[in-house]
């Protein structure tokens, strides 16, 4: 369990309210400082994955926590950018997406106690959702649009890349239904 990568899905978990408290803060930088934190959590996702398989330290603890680890953050940064923008158009979006991630969860879960996991692993897709969306969110989070004076148009891409990622949650989860659905069908 006391593994490199698992130090730092647990560094991940307990950066959630660091990240959530800056972000809120009365100051200059609050939201810049939060964008950052939040970034950070997404390359320690890839980085305790990366070292789990090149040190062969992958455990059960691991499994579970890394993917727990993921929506905790992913959920606050979707409730938090629905505060900030309180926009319909910003909040649709963030709502599929909180709805995928909730429905593949409960589905990953019955096909996991019915021995059937692989059909609803990890695809293409959910993988380009998960870019898209961590991108997204640190743009929107960001709230930037100018950097020392130059246009940048971080929000302006994050609500794009917030979009994009909307589709791609909708079309993986009709791929991962679609997959496990003969074997929902045939249970009793």
């Amino acid at each position: 369990m006391w593994t490199i990568p698992n130090f730092i899905t647990i560094f991940r978990v307990l950066l959630i309210p660091i990240f959530v408290t800056v972000f809120f803060l009365d100051w200059k930088w609050a939201q810049e400082l939060g964008a950052f934190l939040f970034w950070l959590a997404a390359i320690t996702d890839w980085f305790d994955g990366y070292l789990a398989r090149k040190l062969k330290q992958s455990t059960a603890f691991g499994a579970f926590l890394d993917p727990v680890a993921d929506k905790l953050i992913v959920a606050a940064a979707l409730v938090m950018i629905t505060h900030i923008y309180a926009s319909v158009w910003i909040t649709i979006p963030a709502i599929i997406l909180l709805m995928r991630e909730i429905y593949i969860s409960a589905l990953r879960e019955w096909m996991s106690q019915l021995g059937e996991q692989d059909l609803v692993k990890v695809s293409f897709i959910g993988k380009a959702k998960t870019m898209a969306q961590m991108l997204a969110l640190i743009g929107l989070l960001s709230g930037l649009e100018y950097f020392m004076g130059f246009p940048i148009y971080w929000v302006t891409l994050g609500k794009i890349l917030l979009y994009i990622a909307a589709i791609l949650s909708l079309w993986s989860m009709v791929a991962y239904t679609k997959a496990a659905w003969k074997t929902l069908l045939n249970q009793k």
